[in-house]
């Protein structure tokens, strides 16, 4: 658990340095009509680790229902390990982003980074939460996808590695 407050405390530190004080328009513009600003790339991992947080809260009351596949350490294994992988590329492959997890519009006015930061203490607290679930390896499910299962402590892997691959993304934006 300490490695990943660690690295979500190293993420929201370096968006903090290097997006915290450019201006709005620099943050919201586009490299091109192709790709996300740095605001969006922002958004888009507000968004996606907050779709894990009902699913975590259900882990916690007792309510979640894991599906049949979920029982086979084979397919939370495989399915675990082939998201990890398609997060931890080096951003090499470009993976479409399912429409759940798409940026929502962001008030241009509103500091994207300083609900990032916000976010990201939410994330941090949601994960001390859990820290029963995390030693018992619980199984869970892909917010996008209730078949699409793994293992809590590959769920906290992906979630950091994804937001790595995307502050990679933003910081490409500040050199073009």
């Amino acid at each position: 658990m300490k490695q990943w407050i660690q690295e979500i405390n190293a993420i929201s530190e370096e968006v903090e340095i290097l997006f915290g004080k450019l201006p709005q328009e620099k943050l919201h513009q586009r490299p091109n009509p192709q790709s996300w600003s740095i605001a969006e790339n922002l958004q888009h991992l507000i968004t996606l680790n907050s779709s894990y947080f009902p699913i975590f809260k259900k882990l916690k009351d007792g309510s979640i229902k894991r599906p049949f596949v979920g029982k086979f350490k084979f397919f939370t294994d495989l399915f675990g390990n082939i998201i990890y992988k398609s997060v931890t590329d080096g951003g090499k492959k470009k993976v479409k982003t399912f429409p759940l997890w798409e940026p929502k519009l962001f008030d241009p006015e509103a500091s994207i980074v300083a609900a990032f930061i916000t976010h990201q203490t939410q994330l941090k607290d949601q994960i001390k939460s859990l820290q029963l679930f995390i030693e018992k390896e619980a199984v869970i499910y892909s917010p996008a996808n209730k078949l699409i299962v793994y293992t809590l402590p590959k769920a906290l892997d992906i979630i950091v590695s994804h937001e790595h691959r995307h502050l990679d993304q933003a910081k490409k934006i500040l050199t073009q």
